[in-house]
């Protein structure tokens, strides 16, 4: 089986981190912390908590550079480690999965968002994705963070399940709910 390199734009930067430079940790963190504070504040929604998370995970991506082995871009790894310590930050709260057959039993099985095509302008854009921003920050942690995981970072209910230690079908059960969640919270 081949292994594919990828090369990234901060190969060069990342090297002089393996040697110790702290100005290139210092151009690595300019590079990517405001993306990886972003993924922080999405997960946690808590801003001093998302500060201590994105601290954690540069000082854990300089203190572990030497097993970054350019499989992937710097960037995809470092958002892996950013996307551990945030949900590890939020695992401390006590966070509340639902499974899937006490979501059943609820009768919450049906499909809430429904198509409606509409012509906007682009303030009206603007103001509707700030609205809607507002309520996926409202929604309770559990549903926030599957929300934000499958839908802003690609990641499927596999690997979220994976990474929160719950099961495949929690994860769609947490998914669904913060939709009709999120879509009742838009039409009020």
């Amino acid at each position: 089986m081949k292994t594919n390199l990828y090369i990234d734009r901060h190969v060069e930067l990342v090297e002089r981190c393996k040697l110790g430079e702290r100005k290139a940790q210092y151009e690595l963190y300019k590079s990517y912390s405001k993306a990886m504070f972003n993924i922080c504040m999405r997960i946690i929604n808590h801003m001093g908590e998302a500060e201590d998370a994105l601290q954690e995970a540069f000082v854990d991506a300089f203190s572990n550079l030497h097993q970054f082995r350019q499989q992937s871009t710097f960037g995809a790894w470092l958002k892996q480690i950013v996307v551990n310590k945030a949900i590890n930050q939020l695992r401390s709260r006590k966070v509340q999965w639902v499974d899937i057959d006490e979501w059943q039993r609820s009768g919450e099985e049906s499909e809430v968002f429904s198509e409606e095509i509409c012509i906007w302008s682009e303030d009206e854009t603007s103001l509707e994705v700030e609205r809607i921003r507002n309520a996926v920050l409202k929604l309770p942690d559990g549903y926030r963070v599957v929300l934000s995981l499958y839908l802003f970072e690609g990641y499927d209910h596999e690997e979220i399940g994976e990474v929160l230690g719950i099961s495949e079908s929690t994860s769609r059960t947490q998914y669904m709910r913060a939709k009709k969640k999120l879509a009742e919270m838009m039409t009020h």
